[in-house]
């Protein structure tokens, strides 16, 4: 499964939606929420980010995202 997990940089500021950036990681997990549980953990062990929001992609989605040419997983 794989993750869209929308960040701004640094928690310590206030979120701004214009800093708002994404990242996409690949995850093995049963079912959606628990994808979502080991994301938020694995982002937060891993790095400063202030996590606003994690979205599973659907096939659709997914190819949508690698046809815009933002799409690159990220490895943690």
């Amino acid at each position: 499964m794989i993750y869209k997990i929308f960040y701004q940089e640094r928690k310590d500021l206030s979120p701004r939606r214009e800093q708002t950036q994404a990242i996409y990681i690949e995850i093995d997990a049963q079912n959606e929420l628990e994808g979502r549980i080991k994301a938020r953990k694995l982002v937060e062990e891993k790095t400063a980010y202030n996590i606003e929001f994690i979205e599973l992609l659907s096939d659709k989605h997914l190819e949508y995202e690698k046809d815009s040419g933002a799409f690159e997983l990220t490895e943690l």
